[in-house]
């Protein structure tokens, strides 16, 4: 390397250290006291000058002096693997440190893969042996990579090397071992550990945490002091999350006071630690007292409190911690929109991503974009959701699987699914939950054909389903009518792919079983589970016995679903609804009144609908709407042109008992997704289709109104209930009827 082409700097202002120390005093030109500038250093451009240096005194070939330059290069606080890695190739006989040096620094860094090819790279040119600091560095990188067989692959090449007894390595292989989720090696690997320290303890239990089992990491912890190991401020951060994770609020009030009692050193981590458990065990009251005397906040400080009123619904005091928040970060945007996201606030959500673009505080995320797509799918919002995925582009976000699973999602779930079939081809690394959201999608719109093609490809594709992708392939069988084919995949979930069927697969086959007029046979399925029979699966036969009519068998699965979730409003207000359809109307107004005496309360329709980037909300007989004397003329229209046609409400569907017949019909044209769709009519260009969502089942009558007017109006109606889209297109519906 030519000594030239490094520039002449100016050192920051130290006696001990300026450039023309560095080039003219004599004193420097000795190989001690230069090496010893190295650590003074506080930029690439200041190493520079002292490698020009070390290249003109002929100090550089020398592998001691060598090895502190690529160690600063690489591992400070300034440092470019680039340039260290430059500088490494230079060096014509590189020691053994100098190696581990370079391996150690691709480790941590964003690309460890690096890691590997240096290890193999050194295997051929250096003449020592890996040593008991080159494996847990090659053992980090495979950690953070998961790469399982690599790191099987480095624990045989330690046990080849006798290194198998260094507790250095063994840690990290435990720690290897943990993010992969393979425990039982892990623990098999930490038992086997001939003296054990305080590290080894720590990556066990941190490993139980990660695999979600909280009682084995306390079991751990209990041992510790059995064999007289004394826990740090890392067992006990571990133990606090596995508490947090557990919902143990009795156990985690006394880890805090055993962190006290033991005079464990408590810094800003662990403060956060016990701040973190308290939110998830619910207890935000502790939480503030902690909050309140920590000497110390940083930003994960002051996200966690705000995480933990929002998590309680306390959405006041969220944004009173959000606005006394010194820095808002984007960690602390994002907590507050998931918050909404995940607690039925989609709107909400929404909102503070609106206010999150105007404030230009923080730059959304990928976290901020995949909550707000999740909030956009709960709405049925397809402009905000179509302008994130322009936006996505123009910022140049790289469209990983989380973001293209939710594109998909949202897509789908506001019913372009040629949008949501384009994101999945634009990609080229698919993993299962990118396919299981595109089958999950085809099922939603009633194509299970090419659910299950789709299924088929991501074989070919050696993609492994798991099972979500088997609870949506099922889905998409159960509302396509195709009982063979979901049958077929259900039995072989375990035998040819080795997932376990669990509730949410029985729930469906139940379903499908029940929709297709097997009734008997999904009583016979039921009563041959070899799991606990839940509230869902009695929830899809009460569903299937509604569509057809079948009272006794009804009443059977609504007293077991009932015992088992006694204020299930949708039991009560299903078979109210087969009783209304069997014109049994004592017996609805004994469910009524057994609602009103245990006080539960039938949960409201509610119908969003999104006219220019605006989501506008009915509930049922809703006047609040500032076009509502528009909407309800348009209502009469519709009703009137329908009924010229031939169109008779169907008054079956009503919960309660009606006497006259034109309250009947009143009751029925006031239901929120009529009052929706009017006001699309009104508000909508003759091209545009009309999104609508609903909160509960979309009832017979609104399914046959829906068709009528897709027809009679030539308007494309998306229609999507709790349970799955309805698309009606010149009087046909994407369910065939079979909802």
């Amino acid at each position: 390397m030519d000594a030239l082409s490094f520039p002449v700097i100016t050192f920051p202002p130290n006696p001990k250290l300026t450039s023309s120390t560095v080039n003219n005093d004599h004193r420097f030109q000795n190989h001690p006291v230069l090496l010893s500038l190295i650590d003074h250093c506080t930029s690439i451009k200041q190493l520079k000058q002292i490698h020009a240096q070390m290249l003109r005194k002929g100090l550089f070939f020398d592998p001691f002096s060598a090895s502190r330059l690529i160690t600063a290069s690489a591992l400070s606080s300034f440092s470019s693997l680039e340039y260290a890695h430059q500088v490494f190739d230079q060096i014509p006989q590189p020691n053994l440190y100098t190696w581990n040096t370079l391996i150690r620094a691709y480790a941590s860094s964003s690309d460890p893969v690096r890691s590997f090819q240096v290890f193999l790279q050194m295997l051929q040119q250096c003449c020592e042996y890996p040593n008991k600091f080159t494996y847990p560095f090659v053992v980090k990188a495979a950690s953070e990579l998961k790469a399982s067989l690599v790191g099987r692959g480095f624990h045989g090449m330690v046990i080849k090397s006798s290194l198998g007894s260094d507790v250095f390595i063994l840690n990290s292989l435990i720690h290897f071992y943990g993010s992969c989720g393979d425990l039982d090696l892990a623990y098999r690997v930490f038992i086997n550990i001939p003296r054990k320290d305080v590290v080894s303890w720590n990556s066990m239990i941190t490993a139980f945490v990660q695999g979600n089992c909280a009682e084995e990491a306390f079991d751990l912890f209990r041992a510790m002091e059995v064999e007289n190991m004394k826990p740090n401020d890392v067992t006990m951060v571990g133990v606090l999350s596995a508490c947090g994770k557990k919902v143990d609020i009795e156990f985690g009030r006394w880890l805090c006071s055993y962190i006290e009692r033991n005079g464990i050193a408590v810094n800003l981590t662990l403060n956060n630690a016990m701040l973190d458990m308290y939110v998830k065990c619910g207890s935000v009251e502790d939480a503030k007292l902690l909050f309140d005397k920590m000497p110390e906040k940083d930003v994960v400080s002051w996200t966690t409190m705000l995480d933990g009123y929002a998590r309680l619904g306390k959405y006041e005091e969220a944004h009173r911690v959000f606005d006394a928040m010194p820095n808002q970060d984007i960690a602390a945007w994002n907590a507050l929109i998931s918050s909404y996201e995940q607690n039925g606030k989609p709107k909400e959500a929404l909102a503070v991503f609106h206010k999150l673009q105007i404030s230009k505080s923080a730059k959304p995320d990928e976290v901020t974009l995949v909550g707000t797509l999740s909030a956009c799918s709960q709405l049925g919002a397809f402009d905000p959701g179509r302008w994130i995925h322009v936006y996505i582009k123009r910022q140049g976000f790289k469209l990983n699987c989380h973001l293209t699973t939710s594109l998909i999602d949202m897509y789908a779930k506001c019913g372009n699914l040629e949008k949501a079939l384009e994101v999945f081809n634009s990609v080229e690394r698919k993993d299962v939950y990118v396919w299981s959201a595109m089958i999950a999608g085809l099922a939603m719109h009633g194509r299970g054909r090419a659910a299950i093609d789709f299924f088929s490809k991501m074989q070919k594709a050696k993609v492994k389903p798991n099972a979500v992708t088997f609870t949506n392939i099922l889905c998409a069988c159960s509302h396509s009518g195709l009982v063979e084919e979901g049958r077929n995949l259900f039995y072989q979930m375990e035998q040819v792919y080795g997932v376990v069927p669990g509730v949410k697969h029985y729930s469906c086959m139940v379903d499908m079983l029940g929709r297709s007029g097997r009734l008997k046979e999904a009583m016979e399925f039921i009563e041959k589970m070899p799991i606990a029979r839940t509230a869902s699966v009695w929830g899809a036969l009460l569903g299937a016995c509604r569509l057809h009519g079948n009272v006794e068998l009804a009443e059977h699965a609504c007293s077991q679903l009932l015992e088992l979730d006694p204020r299930n409003h949708g039991a009560y207000v299903l078979l109210s609804n087969i009783y209304a359809k069997s014109e049994k109307w004592d017996q609805v107004s004994r469910l009524r009144k057994l609602m009103m005496d245990c006080g539960i309360k039938k949960e409201p329709g509610c119908s969003s609908i999104e006219v220019n980037g605006i989501v506008h909300e009915f509930l049922v007989g809703d006047n609040s709407h500032p076009l509502s004397k528009d909407i309800y003329t348009k209502l009469d229209e519709i009703v009137a042109r329908l009924k010229s046609i031939g169109y008779v409400p169907n008054k079956s569907h009503l919960l309660q008992l009606v006497e006259e017949d034109d309250m009947k019909e009143q009751a029925l044209n006031l239901h929120s997704e009529k009052l929706a769709i009017a006001f699309g009519l009104i508000s909508t260009a003759p091209s545009q289709p009309i999104r609508v969502v609903k909160n509960l089942r979309v009832c017979g009558d609104c399914h046959s109104v829906a068709k009528l007017i897709s027809k009679t109006y030539d308007r494309e109606i998306l229609l999507r209930d709790r349970y799955r889209f309805h698309h009606f297109k010149a009087g046909h519906c994407s369910c065939m009827d079979y909802w």
